[in-house]
């Protein structure tokens, strides 16, 4: 991926980091966004870090703008912001739950694509790729809140495929099941590691879609599900 400029939100944490690194095994230009990531971060030439948050539409279109302005365009970008809240009913759920499930993964892959999208159409080339949720398939109980904007975002995220084929764009979405982050293992101590799923896996397989030999695939939602049921 020499010369080409990969944007990565959510590039600093259980699954960032590995996203962010794989690219720059590529040899692209690596722009990383997260709320604490610094230029040290990655030791890189290729790597830009920005330190910021995606709460609102005019903070990323200030973003999207200022990498155009400094590298020129951007081919691919690869939405790795996403937030995990679970164990209440629907009924149960409370404004602040809900409004904060639907900002941190749906509103976010919204003001990204949509900032992302009319630079792409542009150079008529791009790679929009998403991380969703294996639960996005079905509802789970106690769940509703992360399912419901998950489950959402593989529309968004088809429904862009369908809007920006004519432009060289494709869009794709990764359904991952549970990784084996640290942050879930001390969440879930009792659990079986074995069974979850490498963030390296989850990551390749993004790097892969934003590659020429992913080029014939577009609306997908991929499922990297490791070793659970």
């Amino acid at each position: 991926m020499n010369g080409r400029t990969v944007l990565i939100t959510g590039a600093k944490g259980g699954l960032g980091s590995f996203v962010t690194q794989e690219f720059l095994n590529t040899g692209a230009t690596v722009v990383g966004v997260s709320r604490s990531i610094k230029q040290s971060d990655f030791p890189s030439q290729n790597f830009i870090a920005i330190e910021a948050d995606l709460a609102s539409r005019e903070t990323v279109q200030q973003i999207v703008d200022s990498v155009v302005e400094k590298c020129g365009r951007i081919d691919v970008l690869a939405h790795v912001v996403g937030g995990f809240t679970g164990g209440q009913t629907v009924a149960e759920t409370d404004n602040a739950t809900w409004s904060r499930m639907r900002d941190l993964n749906l509103n976010s892959a919204f003001y990204v694509a949509a900032a992302v999208i009319p630079k792409m159409r542009k150079n008529r080339f791009g790679r929009i790729i998403g991380v969703g949720s294996k639960t996005a398939d079905q509802p789970h109980a106690g769940l509703g809140a992360y399912v419901v904007f998950k489950a959402a975002m593989v529309t968004l995220f088809r429904t862009i495929a369908l809007e920006n084929g004519d432009a060289g764009i494709t869009a794709n979405i990764v359904l991952p099941g549970t990784m084996d982050t640290p942050a879930n293992r001390v969440a879930m101590p009792n659990a079986d590691f074995t069974q979850w799923v490498p963030p390296l896996k989850v990551a390749q397989t993004i790097v892969w879609l934003a590659s020429d030999q992913a080029s014939h695939i577009n609306g997908a939602a991929i499922p990297v599900a490791g070793r659970e049921a």
